[in-house]
Formats: structure tokens, C-alpha cells, sequence
């Protein structure tokens, strides 16, 4: 038998350990790419924009529950400020390296006044007294207290839904706008519950 030495029309010919080799290559360069690529978008999100956070113990009960997994929105509060009834995750005051959620109750300016199991709110718009009404609280809570508190401009009262079973302003005081890591925006776990979270309107 004879070899054609014309190499024209022959097909050429490859080293069959050679092809897989380039194939995993290509995969891991790939595979790179995409992982680069992915943390380009994901890492500015995550410190920027939406940072997520899982609930702990029961201060919130019954609209958050011990393991929620919630999506914190950072953003918003650079172009507005936080609103009465807004649920927020901060930087617990006594110790920074915690953080707490809680709902919005007084604002910046504003006297907010515990007593009788009731919140009442002194403000420019209502200098005798609003008592604020909670539909969102559970039947048979109470906001144990006796204080009268005057907020800084930068100051926020911050009060659990579960009353009973919460640590908040009653016990250590306001808390300033710059320890507020951002608004709870959305619940993504458990899938039950999945939705969209809304501040209070009183």
C-alpha cells in the first residue's frame, strides 16, 4: 500500500489528545469571562443598591417573622428622606456591628410621647397631639411605656410591631439617619410570602 504524498486535497490531520485539551481551555476562559463579568454587575449591587438581610427573633411579628429573607433598598434614601411607617434595617446605636429592623414612628423635629398604650405625636401640623392609629399591630398588643421625647433634625423613633417582644426607641433612645442601612423593600423568602413590602399610611 502507498501513502499519497499530495497534501492538497488531503484532510489534515490532528493529534486526537490535543483537541480535548484545547476544548477545557476554552471552557475555563469562558467560565472566567462569565464569572468576572457576573461580579462587575452583581458586587455594585450588592453594596450600592440592595443588600439582603434575614430576620431575627420576633420584634416584627406578625409581618416579619423569625428566617424572613429581605431585600433592603440603599438607594432610596439618597434622593428622599425616610417616611413615617417605612420599615428600615440600621446599625443598632449600642453596638454597631448589629443591625436591627424596625418601623419608622417619629420623625426628624418631631416630640413623640408613650403613655397609656398609646404613641402620640407632636409636630408643626398638630401641636396639641396626633395619637397615631397602627392598624398593622396585632390584636392584643401594647406599647408598655411613660416617656416624652424630642427628636434632633437628624433623629428617627424607631418601634417594633410585636411590642411586647421588642428592643427599640423606648429602651435606647432615637436613631440617627446615618446608622439607616437602607428601607426593606421586598420579602423573597419563604416563596409563601413572597411580596413586595409597603410602609404604613396612617
Amino acid at each position: 500500500m502507498m501513502l499519497n504524498e499530495n497534501t492538497q486535497n488531503s484532510a489534515p490531520l490532528t493529534n486526537p489528545r490535543q483537541a480535548p485539551k484545547n476544548e477545557v481551555l476554552i471552557f475555563v476562559w469562558e467560565t472566567i469571562k462569565v464569572v468576572v463579568i457576573s461580579l462587575a454587575i452583581i458586587l455594585p449591587i450588592r453594596y450600592y443598591l440592595v443588600q439582603p438581610f434575614f430576620v431575627k427573633g420576633a420584634s416584627m411579628e406578625p409581618g416579619f417573622e423569625d428566617g424572613d429573607y429581605l431585600l433592603i433598598d440603599e438607594i432610596s434614601y439618597r434622593f428622599a428622606e425616610p417616611a413615617r411607617g417605612d420599615v428600615i434595617v440600621f446599625r443598632y446605636p449600642e453596638d454597631r456591628s448589629q443591625f436591627f429592623i424596625k418601623r419608622i414612628i417619629g420623625l426628624p423635629g418631631e416630640t413623640i410621647e408613650v403613655k397609656n398604650n398609646k404613641v402620640i405625636i407632636y409636630n408643626a401640623e398638630s401641636t396639641e397631639g396626633l395619637v397615631l392609629v397602627e392598624d398593622y399591630l396585632d390584636t392584643g398588643q401594647e406599647t408598655f411605656g411613660n416617656m416624652l421625647t424630642r427628636l434632633d433634625d437628624n433623629e428617627y423613633f424607631v418601634l417594633g410591631d410585636n411590642r411586647l417582644a421588642s428592643s427599640d426607641s423606648r429602651r435606647w433612645g432615637p436613631v440617627n439617619k446615618i446608622l439607616i442601612t437602607g428601607k426593606a423593600f421586598l420579602r423573597a423568602w419563604p416563596f409563601t410570602r413572597f411580596d413586595k413590602i409597603e410602609g404604613a399610611v396612617y
